[in-house]
């Protein structure tokens, strides 16, 4: 295991940071053991694009792919390719505005007999996500260090406070959270990213096809006014 920790991360807060347009915008960031970068691209169920030089271009390309759409987007583009870490090569997948890092579904069968780790965030919402799954298997998932679940919380708890992320909660002002978050990525996969290697790069790309909404079948209004009265009311789509 690497001994990364926050400070090994410092750079992406940098004005010229090339991990900036991904803080702006919101960004999925996923490693997984084993899997070749058009595997997971297949898994993903994206359709292949071809490759793309350098994260300037993936950039561009995932730029001319949203504003191609009148409406919400319904794709996304994610770039993915091999870099050595602990235990042989990973494939590490870069998507801005994406989720396929964060569907369960995926990432089980990514990780299945092998690990995967993500993390992400939605840009200027303070929503940060971090995901360990072992051989399909959620392990452990936070936004907020004291708030885990998982088949295992706690099992990185001692990582977790080397790196700079506080589990029970008392945060350090002083540590950046998402610089600490990808520490704890390395420290899981010996992959350690940095800004060259996203910059430099030569990505394999696919478009992920958005996940649909579910269908809904009834939505339930339950309502208890001040004197105690209630309103119950199931409604289904065909009575709106």
């Amino acid at each position: 295991m690497t001994s990364a920790t926050a400070a090994d991360y410092g750079w992406i807060r940098s004005s010229s940071s090339p991990f900036k347009y991904a803080l702006e915008v919101g960004y999925t960031l996923t490693l997984v053991r084993g899997v070749s970068p058009t595997e997971l691209l297949k898994v993903a169920g994206a359709e292949p694009r071809g490759t793309c030089e350098g994260l300037d271009e993936l950039i561009e390309q995932h730029s001319e792919i949203l504003f191609g759409y009148e409406d919400w987007p319904e794709s996304f583009l994610a770039g993915a390719f091999t870099v050595p870490g602990e235990g042989g090569d990973w494939t590490l997948a870069l998507e801005f505005g994406g989720d396929l890092g964060t569907r369960p579904s995926i990432m089980k069968a990514l990780s299945t007999g092998t690990r995967a780790v993500s993390h992400s965030s939605n840009g200027g919402k303070p929503m940060d996500f971090f995901h360990w799954y072992e051989d399909g298997e959620l392990r452990t998932t936070f936004e907020w260090p004291a708030d885990r679940t998982g088949s295992t919380p706690d099992e990185l708890n001692a990582v977790m406070r080397e790196v700079g992320l506080d589990p029970t909660g008392d945060e350090d002002p002083d540590v950046d959270r998402k610089a600490a978050v990808f520490a704890l990525a390395e420290r899981l996969t010996g992959v350690r990213v940095r800004e060259e290697l996203l910059v430099e790069a030569e990505y394999r790309t696919g478009e992920v096809p958005e996940e649909p909404a579910e269908e809904w079948k009834s939505i339930t209004i339950d309502i208890t006014d001040a004197d105690g009265e209630r309103t119950y009311v199931q409604l289904r789509p065909d009575q709106l």
